[in-house]
């Protein structure tokens, strides 16, 4: 904002030097160049035809004057050129003064360039208030929103020039603002259960210790002991196993939104998007034929489950080939991605979609394990599945869509 404040401050000073310089040239005396000589050329006719020129009559002429005899006809001051015209020497005077622009043109001139800054300031005033103000703005919710200030809508102004733009920022705002509740009360949840269960935990803990010690003092028989102890130990089994199921029930939650949507809007955007960014790669990028078809279920979701297929394609494949195709099964339409270049051992297919699970060849590749099984939650909330094999040399992940009826 700086820089655009400065350059409103630099146009009308560069204005008003060019109208400076524009006036400069104008008022200066601009040179006939060499008009006498086309007068002197035009009296000569004239005189030759037996008419008698007036100096008035040419620009550049100041006198026509026949030699008389006198001496002083050539002594005379003054620029001037002598012609012997039908016998006669004629003496032409001339002068070489030029020619001034009017003040009236001068002014007019000036007029055009001031409503011309007029324009163009009044431009750069319209692109401050309404562009460059609502950006400036805008330019800092990321920073916001990275800090945690969650709560503020963003509000458009009048223009709704940024109109996409703000609505999906608030958007993100408002996604961001409820996963962090979310977190906060699955948070709470969590400790909470942990708090009760490890104060349910004490008990049976104190009731073997206090078996094993009168087992030592012989209070108890051994078999007595042991009963109570296995007793106690089940118990605490029971309050582990309800600690893992509430640790692995639902840790992550996702926001689907069923409805009917044509096949081709998603890959319209799936091969726009990768067709560029493999292109870079050098690897080769076949999408088959298909005929469009309604499907039901998710479309921004279903986007997401092929760009997280691509992306294991493309991080876990030799960058040769990625190929997209086809079929038909029953009612549905499957989606199979092949990639070459696939070193996932046989054995290790069934555990891909396993959450935090991750294969043999994943290596230092970065990753959390979570993306597939991300992909499997997503195509179950939405009516589909997927699935995965390996074939000759390639890693071939098929997901299926349900069609409308």
């Amino acid at each position: 904002m700086r820089h655009f404040n400065r350059l409103l401050i630099a146009v009308p000073l560069l204005f008003l030097i060019l109208i400076a310089v524009t006036d400069a040239l104008l008022l200066r005396t601009h040179s006939r160049g060499r008009q006498y000589l086309v007068d002197a050329n035009r009296i000569e006719q004239q005189i030759l035809r037996g008419e008698t020129p007036s100096a008035e009559d040419f620009p550049a002429v100041s006198d026509i004057r026949a030699y008389d005899g006198d001496a002083a006809f050539f002594r005379e001051d003054g620029e001037y050129l002598i012609r012997e015209i039908g016998g006669t020497l004629y003496r032409i005077g001339y002068t070489e003064e030029g020619e001034r622009v009017p003040l009236k043109t001068v002014i007019a001139a000036d007029a055009v360039l001031l409503v011309l800054l007029v324009l163009i300031m009044g431009v750069l005033i319209w692109v401050r208030q309404n562009i460059l103000k609502q950006f400036t703005k805008l330019g800092d919710v990321p920073y916001e929103l990275a800090k945690g200030n969650l709560s503020e809508p963003l509000k458009e102004n009048r223009n709704r020039m940024f109109g996409k733009m703000v609505w999906g920022l608030d958007m993100l705002r408002g996604k961001l603002e409820r996963t962090r509740m979310d977190e906060l009360e699955r948070a709470k949840q969590e400790k909470t259960m942990l708090l009760s269960l490890s104060h349910d935990i004490k008990t049976p803990l104190a009731a073997i210790k206090l078996y094993t010690k009168g087992l030592s003092r012989g209070l108890f028989t051994e078999q007595e002991a042991a009963e109570n102890i296995n007793a106690k130990a089940d118990e605490i089994e029971q309050y582990l196993g309800e600690i893992i199921r509430n640790l692995h029930h639902d840790f992550m939650r996702f926001d689907v939104r069923n409805t009917d949507f044509y096949l081709s809007d998603v890959m319209r955007r799936i091969t726009a998007y990768y067709s560029d960014k493999l292109s870079v790669t050098g690897t080769e990028f076949c999408v088959g034929e298909y005929t469009d078809c309604m499907l039901s279920g998710d479309p921004d979701r279903l986007e997401e489950v092929l760009q997280n297929i691509l992306e294991n394609a493309v991080k876990y494949g030799d960058g040769k080939r990625i190929a997209v195709s086809f079929s038909d099964e029953e009612d549905c339409r499957l989606i199979t991605v092949a990639n070459s270049g696939c070193t996932l051992r046989d054995e290790e297919t069934a555990h891909i979609f396993d959450s935090f699970w991750r294969g043999s060849n994943a290596g230092s590749k970065p990753g959390s394990g979570l993306g597939l099984y991300i992909c499997t939650r997503l195509m179950s909330e939405m009516g589909g599945d997927i699935f995965a094999e390996t074939a000759e040399g390639e890693m071939r992940m098929t997901v299926v869509c349900r069609k409308c009826h």
